[in-house]
């Protein structure tokens, strides 16, 4: 048996290794910060919801690099939304959150790029978000630090500069639904494999960006991660 065509695997590169991580779904928490969840017009501790995107959404930008992504069509209003993400190394269903570290692969920082005028407008009419959040290039993301160097990441800063200005700046321990939890929850709806990736929730201060301008986003012991729009 043979491919009609080679298979194209989404990838992201490992720091200090010339490994790729194979990406095999990306998932996303929504509202999981509670400012930001205040921003969108939650209030309380909601049951934690997810979306997704496609594995090939992501814009893989290496150490010291500056990645480029392209300014999306269809859109007046890109909005950055800097994210802790969770690469799994180990599958699994009904995880229990006492057990989810050892799922755990690595962590990336990562932006959750959205086209916030068409995901308002799907909500508005009870659509999909898709064309809102999994448009193509919409998942930049640094090189993977794998746990055994990071150890485990339950708090530090998480903060995105945008042209040298600060616009969203918390800490990890700040998220409604810590990493632990997310996976436990996460695990119940599906089956989590290796080459996973989850976005772990967005702090307060999205905002709109333009053709231009440099993101400069960073996570207290996982890195940074610098994106210009184009």
């Amino acid at each position: 048996m043979t491919f009609a065509f080679p298979p194209q695997t989404a990838a992201v590169p490992v720091s200090g290794s010339d490994a790729l991580f194979p990406v095999h779904r990306i998932y996303c928490v929504g509202r999981n910060y509670v400012e930001h969840a205040k921003e969108m017009g939650a209030t309380g501790r909601e049951a934690p919801f997810f979306f997704m995107k496609p594995a090939d959404a992501v814009l893989p930008v290496a150490h010291g690099m500056i990645g480029e992504m392209p300014y999306p069509s269809m859109t007046n209003d890109l909005h950055h939304e800097v994210e802790l993400v969770v690469a799994i190394g180990k599958g699994g269903k009904n995880i229990a959150a006492a057990d989810a570290v050892q799922h755990i692969w690595g962590y990336a920082v990562g932006l959750d790029m959205t086209r916030r005028d068409l995901q308002g407008e799907a909500k508005k009419l009870g659509r999909p978000w898709c064309t809102g959040k999994g448009f193509d290039f919409s998942a930049p993301i640094s090189a993977i630090h794998p746990i055994a160097e990071t150890g485990v990441i339950t708090q530090g800063e998480i903060r995105l500069d945008v042209n040298g200005a600060s616009r969203q700046k918390s800490n990890i321990e700040k998220l409604i639904w810590n990493v632990a939890e997310t996976i436990e929850h996460l695990s119940k709806y599906y089956a989590l494999q290796p080459g996973d990736l989850i976005f772990t929730g967005t702090p307060e201060g999205v905002a709109a960006v333009k053709q231009g301008d440099l993101l400069e986003a960073s996570i207290a012991k996982v890195g940074d991660l610098r994106v210009k729009i184009v």
